[in-house]
C-alpha cells in the first residue's frame, strides 16, 4: 500500500482544516529556498 505524498498532505489538510495556513506558509518558505539556492 503506497500512499503518494499529495494524498497524504491532502488527507492531513481534511483532517486538520485549521493548519491550513500554516502548511502554506511552510511550503512556500521551503520553495522560496530551494529556488535561493
Amino acid at each position: 500500500m503506497r500512499i503518494s505524498r499529495n494524498d497524504f498532505k491532502l488527507s492531513t489538510l481534511i483532517s486538520h482544516p485549521s493548519n491550513l495556513k500554516r502548511f502554506t506558509l511552510i511550503e512556500l518558505l521551503v520553495v522560496i529556498a530551494i529556488i535561493a539556492i
